[in-house]
C-alpha cells in the first residue's frame, strides 16, 4: 500500500470530514440587476460570510475558457520543464511545488505571475529598511500561448476587481471610488492551481485553512469543487459548490481593516478529491507597497473606534510571504542546508531531551553569506538581513495560534 509523505499530513483538528454539509449556499449575486439591488446583495453578504459569487461579470467566457485550457497544458509538462520557471527567494514569482500553509505542505502545484510587470515591493519586512526590490514575471517557453492568455486574462480579471471593490465601497456607505488611490501601483497577482487527484483525502489538503492578505480575491474554479468557507456562526466548514461561468469573490485582511471589522476576512481552505484533479484561477488584488493600512476615518467613531493600528501593507506582505525560504543556512550560501527534524512520541514511555541551541549570534548580526565563499561561479543567494530581527519574527509564531478572529493581521489590533 502507498504511503503519504508526512509532510502533507494535517493536524487530526484540521482534517477533512467525509460528511458534506448541504444546508447553507453561498450567495450567488447577478451583478447585470439594479445596482441599488447589488450593493445590498454584496453588504448582506460580506456582513454573513464574506464569500459570494458573481454571474454576469463581464469577463469573457471565451477567454475564462482559454485560460483554463493553458493553465491545464501548462501543468500536464513534465516536472523538469516546468521547473525551468521555478520561483526561489530572489524572484518570488513562477512555478512552485512546495507550498505550506500553517507549516503544513499543501497538495498542489503552483504558477505565479505579477498584474503588473515590473513590480515594485519592499526589500525587507524590517520596519526601518526603506529599500525596495523589483520584481519580475518569468514565463515558460511552453504552452507558446500561456503568456499572452495570462496576460490577458489579468486584465479583464482585475476591472472585474475594481468593479467588486467599488460595490463593496458603496455597501459600506462609501464613495465607489473611495479606495482606488491604494491601487495606483498596486502588487496584484495571479495564480494558476493544480490539486493532483490524493490518494489520502482523509489526511491532506488541497490548501491548509486560511485567510487571504488582501483586499479581495477573485476566483474562477472547475467543475470539481473542493473550496470549503468555514461558517462564523459555528465554524463548520461549508462547500463553495461551483456555478456554471461564475467568479467567487472572498474579502480579504485589507479589506477588514478599512471596514474595521464590519466585514471580515474569512477563513477557508480547498479539500482533496481521489479520483479527480482540480484547476483554480485566483486573481489576489493588492493594494500598492506604500499604502498604510488603517481603518477608514468615516468608519471610527466614538460608538466605534479605530480597532487596529495603522500599519504599511507592503511590510505586511513581505512578512506573509517569507515562510516558504525561512531554512537554509545563509553563511555556508547553501553548501550547507539546516535540517528539517522532528520528535515522534511514544505510547508508553515519557521522553526527556535537554536541546543547547549553539549559539545565537547576537542581536545586531547582520546575516549574509561570508565573503570567502561568495564568487562569481558562486553568487550570494541570500541578501543581508539583522540576525535579531529574524528572531524576533520566528519566535513570533508560538503565539500565532491564538484563538483570535484572524491570526495575521492581530498583532495590528488595538486591544
Amino acid at each position: 500500500m502507498a504511503e503519504i509523505d508526512p509532510a502533507f499530513i494535517q493536524a487530526p483538528e484540521c482534517r477533512s470530514k467525509p460528511k458534506v454539509i448541504e444546508t447553507d449556499e453561498i450567495p450567488v449575486i447577478d451583478l447585470s440587476n439594479d445596482t441599488k439591488e447589488v450593493v445590498l446583495e454584496i453588504g448582506e453578504a460580506c456582513k454573513t460570510w464574506g464569500f459570494f459569487q458573481v454571474i454576469n461579470h463581464g469577463v469573457s467566457l471565451e477567454l475564462l475558457s482559454r485560460m483554463k485550457k493553458t493553465s491545464k497544458e501548462f501543468f500536464d509538462l513534465p516536472m523538469e520543464e516546468k521547473k525551468l520557471a521555478k520561483r526561489d527567494e530572489v524572484n518570488p514569482l513562477g512555478y512552485y511545488d512546495c507550498e505550506h500553509t500553517k507549516n503544513v505542505r499543501d497538495w498542489k502545484e503552483v504558477f505565479d505571475m505579477l498584474a503588473k510587470d515590473p513590480t515594485f515591493v519592499p526589500a525587507s519586512h524590517e520596519p526601518d529598511d526603506t529599500q525596495l526590490r523589483t520584481i519580475r514575471n518569468q514565463w515558460p517557453a511552453h504552452p507558446p500561448e500561456f503568456r499572452d492568455v495570462c496576460e490577458e486574462y489579468a486584465g479583464e480579471v482585475e476591472k472585474l476587481a475594481y468593479k467588486i471593490l467599488e460595490l463593496i465601497s458603496l455597501s459600506l456607505g462609501l464613495p465607489g471610488d473611495r479606495l482606488h488611490s491604494c491601487f495606483k501601483d498596486q502588487i496584484s497577482f495571479l495564480r494558476v492551481n493544480h490539486y493532483p487527484a490524493c490518494p489520502f483525502p482523509e489526511l491532506a489538503l488541497g490548501v491548509g485553512r486560511h485567510k487571504d492578505g488582501g483586499a479581495l480575491t477573485v476566483l474562477a474554479q472547475d467543475e470539481v469543487g473542493g473550496l470549503e468557507v468555514r461558517r462564523k456562526s459555528d465554524g463548520v466548514w461549508i462547500p463553495v459548490k461551483p456555478v456554471p461561468d461564475a467568479f467567487i469573490i472572498n474579502l480579504g485582511d485589507a479589506t477588514q481593516v478599512w471596514s474595521n471589522d464590519r466585514y471580515e476576512s474569512p477563513e477557508h481552505r480547498v479539500v482533496v478529491n481521489s479520483e479527480k484533479e482540480r484547476f483554480s484561477i485566483p486573481f489576489f488584488f493588492f493594494p500598492a507597497h506604500y499604502v498604510m493600512l488603517k481603518p477608514l476615518e468615516e468608519l471610527v467613531n466614538e460608538q466605534n473606534p479605530a480597532r487596529y493600528r495603522e500599519f504599511n501593507w507592503g511590510k505586511f506582505f513581505v512578512s506573509r510571504n517569507r515562510s516558504d525560504f525561512k531554512k537554509r543556512e545563509v553563511w555556508s550560501n547553501e553548501r550547507y542546508e539546516s535540517a528539517e527534524h522532528r520528535v515522534v512520541v511514544n505510547s508508553e514511555k515519557e521522553r526527556f531531551s535537554i536541546p543547547f541551541f549553539f549559539f545565537f549570534p547576537v542581536h545586531y548580526v547582520m546575516l549574509k553569506p561570508l565573503e570567502e565563499l561568495v564568487n562569481e561561479q558562486n553568487p550570494a543567494r541570500y541578501r543581508e538581513f539583522n540576525w535579531g530581527k529574524f528572531f524576533v519574527y520566528r519566535n513570533r509564531s508560538d503565539f500565532k495560534k491564538r484563538d483570535v478572529e484572524n491570526v495575521q493581521i492581530y498583532h495590528f489590533k488595538i486591544l
